[in-house]
């Protein structure tokens, strides 16, 4: 049965199979796409294929793939087409599943028709990528389920400049494409990944072994022993010197630690042990003293502001010191010398809220959608003149989703920015708590 909505339609694959039968002609067009397709090497070959044979069958002035990533959680914008300029829904676009109309579309194997997008858009004022398509000047939209063997792997989007301009026809039409089109894109995609993926561990593995052939905690800890005058009083550039040298060494440090966690959730090892912590104790004082030395380094205040009777935090703290200290690290190493970083703990019904925020460059808003994804990094030169691999804030996002929470990140480019995080109290049932099993 199709769930009549006077904007949105759900469509089911065996409710779309009975509008009519294809004439000769629109057969023919779908036999060549579907004998094509197979034939294609990249994603970008297949979509531009698919561009040009579909717009014979369907109104389409735009088509976008997009797969679900990070075990399901969220869907990301990959390839695009359109017949006009410019496209604002870029590749790398992503947006939580959880709460979204796409989470149906993907559970349910049926296609999504939105027949007027800024009505939608007035119901729907959250969703991000509904609000960029309106911008383009998009105005109905059909939403493709990609499925292989039962298991959905992503969407097709397909729209139009017009309103209502799809139908439960134009559904049918897709079912007689899904099936051989899934599978090309599934295998292109997975070549694509085990490329992309292997190109990133190679570089990390040559980056991490060229940069920790010494012991290096042996290093910080013999050359804090000497700036300290413990083997004999020194001249200050000698003292400057030695605080350079073990400042490189900590950042090393630091980068080891990000890989090692990074490795132990790839691995399925990173598990959540919750217990009723003092929050402020367990998790906000050892953040804060990590971070103290690297901010009166450069002149900065670092402020807290704590409810005074915050009651036990249902958590993993040593899992949420990883985040914290991520972000209050992350807050110093990008913020303005002599700035401010403010730390704000709030608890409420629904749970715990911690929320970071420095004076700085902050970032533009067409880059938080970039956020708290492996490997990435925003490509500012104020930014990008600090070093990094975009490694913490994505285990950070992992972790805090791990506790059945999210994370979220607001900027003023140019003045500051805040990173903050929410946990719900009580947590919720989580599987067997593991990062590798969600």
């Amino acid at each position: 049965m199709a769930e009549v909505h006077p904007i949105l339609h759900f469509l089911a694959p065996t409710g779309a199979g009975a509008v009519r039968a294809f004439d000769a002609q629109e057969q023919e067009v779908l036999d060549h796409v579907n004998r094509e397709i197979a034939g294609e090497s990249s994603l970008d070959d297949i979509l531009d294929f698919l561009f040009q044979g579909i717009r014979e069958l369907y109104p389409c002035d735009r088509i976008g793939l997009a797969f679900i990533e990070d075990e399901g959680r969220r869907i990301v914008a990959h390839r695009s087409r359109a017949n006009y300029e410019p496209i604002l829904l870029k590749e790398g676009y992503a947006e939580d599943l959880a709460g979204s109309s796409l989470r149906r579309v993907l559970d349910s194997n049926c296609a999504r028709v939105i027949y007027d997008l800024p009505r939608y858009l007035a119901d729907h004022p959250r969703s991000g990528s509904t609000r960029i398509l309106v911008k383009e000047g998009v105005r109905s939209s059909l939403t493709c389920p990609l499925t292989v063997k039962d298991r959905a792997i992503g969407v097709i989007f397909l729209s139009s400049r017009e309103t209502r301009a799809y139908t439960p026809y134009h559904v049918q039409l897709w079912m007689a494409l899904a099936e051989r089109l899934s599978q090309a894109v599934e295998k292109t995609w997975r070549i694509e990944q085990l490329t992309a993926a292997n190109q990133a561990y190679t570089e990390v593995l040559a980056f991490v072994s060229h940069e920790l052939k010494n012991p290096i905690a042996s290093m910080i800890t013999d050359a804090r022993v000497l700036a300290d005058g413990y083997l004999g009083p020194l001249e200050a550039r000698q003292t400057q010197k030695l605080e350079r040298l073990i400042s490189k060494g900590s950042y090393l440090l630091d980068l080891i630690g990000e890989y090692l966690d990074l490795a132990r959730m790839e691995g399925g090892n990173l598990a959540l042990h919750p217990i009723a912590a003092a929050f402020e104790a367990e998790v906000v004082e050892p953040s804060m003293e990590l971070a103290l030395g690297q901010a009166k380094a450069k002149g900065m205040t670092l402020e807290r502001r704590l409810p005074p009777d915050l009651p036990p935090v249902q958590c993993d703290p040593g899992l949420l010191r990883i985040v914290l200290a991520n972000l209050l690290g992350n807050a110093v190493k990008y913020g303005r010398e002599g700035g401010a970083v403010r730390l704000t703990v709030e608890s409420g019904p629904a749970g715990l809220k911690v929320a970071v925020w420095n004076e700085g460059p902050g970032f533009r808003a067409e880059d938080r959608p970039k956020l708290f994804r492996k490997f990435s990094r925003l490509q500012s030169p104020e930014l990008r003149a600090q070093k990094g691999t975009g490694v913490g804030l994505y285990t950070a996002w992992r972790i805090v989703h791990l506790h059945g929470g999210r994370m979220d990140a607001v900027s003023q480019a140019g003045a500051w920015a805040e990173f903050s995080f929410e946990v719900p109290q009580p947590l919720p049932e989580v599987g067997d708590k593991g990062m590798g099993n969600p």
